[in-house]
């Protein structure tokens, strides 16, 4: 159950983001922000997930929060943080590519322009940490979903707990081996964030946070 705080903060950020399209120019008649909405709380509410669950989602919109009078294109960043995770299945290979087109289909209803919706389909699969963002609101985008690398120590244990048991059906050894490739990735980047404010206040744990984790993975 999500708590009624983060239940509203929820739907106040939806209502600045994604809503706002269809409150102006929606081309469908049978369209509904609301319905759109619970599909997507229920999405993020699955079984199968631990992590990319509504408290990721939360925590990426608190994040936003934070830096969004920092960003060019705020709007397409919480639309493209709501969707980037909507579609999710731990064993599937194109999950930012099905919310992407998840997010363009419902973009495509309400009226969004061409560029914007564009914008955001390249931000969710930016998501997919293939490649370095380039843009400004890519990289605060990909920062924000990073942010969790960062936390204090409880939190992020908890996280190291939850990706485990969202793949749980890895034998040890293989996790072991795999994770380890991921966190060593993001160590050997001269910068883990690209954004000034979040180096400033999360590169310093997230260093600390993935040696300890890649330590514990190699006993």
């Amino acid at each position: 159950m999500i708590a009624e705080h983060d239940l509203e903060l929820l739907k106040h950020s939806w209502a600045r983001s994604f809503a706002s399209f269809s409150a102006n120019n929606c081309l469908d008649n049978n369209f509904d922000s609301d319905v759109l909405f619970r599909k997507l709380v229920d999405s993020y509410s699955e079984s199968q997930r631990y992590y990319h669950t509504l408290q990721h989602l939360v925590e990426c919109i608190h994040k936003f929060e934070l830096v969004m009078n920092q960003v060019d294109s705020p709007r397409a960043i919480e639309v493209a943080l709501w969707f980037h995770d909507a579609v999710y299945d731990v064993k599937g290979h194109d999950n930012e590519a099905l919310s992407a087109m998840w997010a363009k289909e419902n973009l495509v209803a309400v009226g969004a322009s061409t560029d914007e919706i564009a914008q955001i389909v390249q931000l969710i699969m930016v998501t997919q940490h293939t490649n370095i963002p380039e843009t400004l609101d890519q990289q605060t985008l990909v920062d924000i979903d990073l942010s969790i690398l960062g936390q204090h120590l409880e939190r992020y244990d908890e996280y190291d707990i939850q990706v485990r048991k969202e793949y749980a059906w890895v034998l040890d050894e293989v996790y072991r081996v795999k994770r380890c490739e991921v966190l060593e990735m993001f160590l050997a980047r001269p910068f883990i964030y690209k954004t000034a404010y979040f180096q400033e206040h999360f590169e310093a744990q997230a260093r600390a946070n993935l040696k300890r984790s890649i330590a514990k993975l190699k006993q």
